[in-house]
């Protein structure tokens, strides 16, 4: 089978076409034929091995590999279809249609990929394409874990920082689903689909600070791995949450403080990836309440989207650079291609 390989940590360009044996599935375990995989800052960032967060660094280099990757096939997420099952899975069948994540697997830049048959794997929501299904786990299942813990109600005012990425597009969504008020924090290039998929207001990250706007709200999801603690703290109401995607080390142990002794609470607990979740957000997909964004180029002379940015496996490299740039609007996809 054809899959993207990298035996070296480095720039996108370690990222090359390969011919590597097809593998084959454990009695409890699933073969599935991927037809799209999300290409993540994740994906990007254990390429690179250079993390935003830095506290990350050691125990993924020892996870992963001291001097080469371990793993040589990236892709955490993916929809594809059910090639073939191991004899004590009865959960799925030939030819069905899921998505889902490989978890520290890996494997989904690949045409397939094993997978225990207990991992999050469920049906692929009928009303959208492989590539739209492959772009939901990272961004829905994130977005959907912090906000549920926020306890938002009808009418309260969330603030989603770093909105334009993979998890940002999918937490304005599901905050408007929750009744919110949203407010969110991007680039320039990023307001117009932003404000098509619901925000209700827009800071431009270039030109103004959020927080010395002197607006506050009840909600603030954090994506930004360098924003000021003491800040988005101070921008909370009374009562406020503030949910951390990215924290550093100083910020988990100052969420104690706050969350102890004010009346605020400052939440950094990571996403289980559930399968309840991912049911949750298919459900909400096919009753019209949110919809997968796949990046999109806006060229400078038109005002409508004209090219989807679904890319060929062998074009790996170019979407990791796309999303280093961090000029996408929402999560990139490789396309890896129907049998």
């Amino acid at each position: 089978m054809k899959a993207i390989v990298y035996t070296k940590y480095g720039p996108p360009d370690v990222l090359h076409l390969k011919e590597v044996e097809k593998p084959v599935p454990e009695d409890n375990e699933v073969l599935i034929k991927v037809h799209a995989a999300e290409a993540t800052k994740a994906d990007c960032e254990m390429r690179s091995f250079k993390f935003a967060v830095k506290w990350f660094w050691l125990p993924l280099r020892i996870a992963l590999g001291l001097i080469k990757p371990k793993k040589q096939i990236l892709g955490g997420y993916f929809a594809g279809e059910v090639e073939s099952v191991g004899k004590d899975v009865s959960k799925f069948k030939k030819g069905d249609q899921i998505f889902g994540a490989t978890r520290l697997r890996l494997g989904a830049y690949g045409e397939y990929v094993c997978l225990p048959a207990s991992y999050t794997l469920v049906p692929k929501p009928y009303n959208v394409s492989f590539e739209e299904a492959a772009a939901v786990p990272l961004g829905g299942l994130n977005a959907l874990h912090f906000l549920r813990k926020a306890n938002i109600r009808k009418g309260e005012k969330v603030l989603i920082n770093g909105a334009g990425g993979s998890i940002g597009t999918f937490g304005v969504q599901i905050a408007k689903a929750m009744g919110a008020e949203v407010s969110a924090v991007d680039s320039t290039i990023k307001e117009e689909m932003l404000r098509r998929i619901g925000a209700d207001n827009f800071f431009d990250y270039t030109r103004e600070d959020f927080t010395k706007s002197l607006k506050t709200y009840d909600v603030i999801f954090d994506m930004v791995a360098r924003s000021s603690y003491s800040e988005c703290v101070k921008a909370l109401n009374s009562r406020g949450r503030y949910l951390m995607a990215n924290p550093r080390i100083s910020d988990m142990l100052r969420s104690v403080f706050t969350s102890t002794f004010t009346d605020k609470k400052a939440i950094f607990a990571f996403a289980g990836e559930k399968e309840e979740e991912l049911l949750a957000l298919k459900e909400m997909i096919e009753e019209g309440k949110i919809k997968p964004v796949v990046d999109k180029i806006y060229p400078l002379e038109q005002i409508k989207p004209v090219v989807d940015k679904i890319y060929p496996l062998e074009q790996a490299a170019e979407a990791h650079q796309r999303v280093e740039t961090e000029q996408r609007l929402g999560p990139v996809v490789i396309s890896v291609g129907k049998a």
